[in-house]
């Protein structure tokens, strides 16, 4: 009979298991990472040309795993999907250095800068991956995008060969796309880069047998887009979107527990029962109760966490609490900040309870909560700054708060001029690695709430108030009474 898991053992298992939980962009996947929530399946069907998602949903992850040979046979098993294992698999744009493949920020910018359209930079980048032998001859973009201006003919022969080439073999040319609030400070001109991209996606969707384009974006670049090509709505009846529901999220933290590597977690899986595991051992699949059934879940994690956030039930119970509390503006859940609130959590609990008789004490949940809110300003600030600028006038105050409010605050502190000299800063020339997209109307302040209420960052609620989520407000420093503190310091 396998011994049970002490409070100290899971408290263990958790802090191993989710050590890297917030770096999620730096890390390459693997087998042992590799969870796959049912409601990503669309995600990967190939004829799927735009897959919408926030921040560390999941976005980067899976471009890199369909990238990779190994992990996508994992996804053809486990999705079902046969037409994974028959791909010729390029990457068009990412936050890899792959100047061999497509341009990086400062080239892009420079393209720009000369009048390049987004389309013949993208039709360059396409005939690269396609193995056109005069584009392998031209080391500098701007060679190849000449070249492909100059050479409609051979570009277009190039297209359709390699069509039918890959149709002879059954196989399909997909050419995927990140990290694209990364290719121009500024936003008109981001959107009209991946306006660019969507209008050649389209024309490979619809004029191409086999090839294909997949676009990993933010929903409001999307949208930004379609003034640029309005075609690109064409693409939304096919588009799939990364989300993650609450047996989602306590799936992912299962699948951690039982892949960690450890003896603790070998017994996790013995405990549990029901475990798929791969021929080489690397890989541990969770039982479909552990990934799909609220109330196995809630078993589970009342077995970990204490079943209720203080003293009785009315004060919540964790299990819905939690991500609750980590919802955006969208009612959406980041699986990262979901993670780094565990692995807060787990800590707190060793330095603040550590005979406790469960590995998660409540209190430590929600300082957990208060760290992954801080993580996630963090993330919205390093990709739209202005974010930042726009919500910091507003630090002291109290949500709800009414628009007339807010416009006034940032009337006073002068937001317009701060917005412009944070456009100038992130449009240098010679930083490429300060490209950041920024607010489409600096100077319309009321349109910059219904920026931010598209980004989750805001909501408006039913009485008209705006509201700032928790995994936000907390860690901008506004209150809410009797919400979870905002941080300090």
């Amino acid at each position: 009979m396998t011994e049970p898991l002490t409070a100290r053992e899971y408290r263990d298992l958790l802090s191993a298991a989710l050590e890297d939980a917030s770096e999620a962009d730096t890390r390459r996947p693997e087998a042992r990472t590799l969870f796959m929530p049912d409601s990503h399946r669309t995600a990967l069907y190939v004829d799927n040309t735009v897959v919408q998602g926030g921040r560390g949903v999941g976005k980067t992850f899976w471009y890199r795993s369909l990238l990779d040979g190994t992990l996508r046979e994992f996804a053809a098993d486990e999705y079902r999907i046969a037409r994974l294992r028959k791909l010729n698999v390029s990457p068009g744009h990412g936050m890899d250095l792959k100047s061999d493949c497509y341009p990086g920020p400062f080239i892009l910018r420079g393209l720009v800068a000369d009048g390049t359209p987004p389309y013949e930079i993208w039709y360059a980048v396409l005939l690269t991956a396609l193995g056109q032998p005069e584009l392998g001859e031209r080391p500098e973009w701007s060679d190849k995008v000449a070249w492909v201006r100059e050479n409609a003919g051979a570009a277009q022969r190039t297209v359709e060969q390699a069509d039918q080439q890959a149709h002879e073999d059954n196989t399909v040319h997909l050419l995927l796309f990140d990290a694209l609030e990364h290719l121009h400070g500024d936003r008109e001109q981001a959107d009209r880069l991946v306006a660019g991209i969507l209008q050649l996606a389209l024309q490979m969707r619809f004029g191409t047998r086999n090839i294909r384009f997949k676009v990993f974006i933010r929903p409001d670049m999307f949208d930004g887009a379609k003034r640029h090509f309005p075609d690109a709505s064409k693409l939304s009846g096919n588009a799939a979107r990364l989300q993650w529901s609450r047996t989602d999220l306590f799936g992912l933290l299962f699948h951690c527990l039982g892949n960690e590597g450890s003896e603790q977690a070998q017994r996790f899986r013995k405990l549990t029962g029901g475990w798929e595991s791969d021929a080489d051992g690397q890989r541990h699949v969770p039982p479909m109760a552990l990934r799909n059934e609220e109330q196995a879940q809630t078993d589970l994690f009342e077995q970990i966490a204490d079943p209720f956030m203080g003293g009785h039930f009315r004060k919540g119970r964790p299990y819905t609490w939690l991500p609750n509390h980590l919802m955006d503006g969208r009612d959406q859940v980041s699986p990262r900040s979901f993670l780094k609130a565990l692995s807060t959590a787990a800590d707190a609990t060793r330095s603040g309870n550590p005979t406790h008789d469960r590995a998660l004490h409540h209190e430590a949940i929600r300082t957990g909560v208060q760290a992954a809110s801080e993580v996630r300003v963090t993330e919205v600030s390093e990709d739209t700054p202005w974010v930042q600028l726009a919500i910091e006038p507003l630090s002291g105050c109290q949500v709800p708060i009414e628009d007339v409010r807010v416009l006034s605050l940032w009337r006073e502190k002068n937001l317009s001029d701060a917005l412009r000299e944070d456009a100038a800063l992130y449009a240098q020339a010679d930083q490429p690695s300060l490209v950041r997209t920024g607010p489409r109307s600096p100077d319309d302040l009321p349109r910059l709430i219904d920026e931010l209420i598209d980004l989750g960052v805001m909501r408006r609620r039913q009485d008209e108030r705006l509201d700032l989520p928790d995994v936000y407000r907390i860690a901008f420093r506004l209150g809410r009474r009797g919400g979870v503190p905002m941080a300090t310091g």
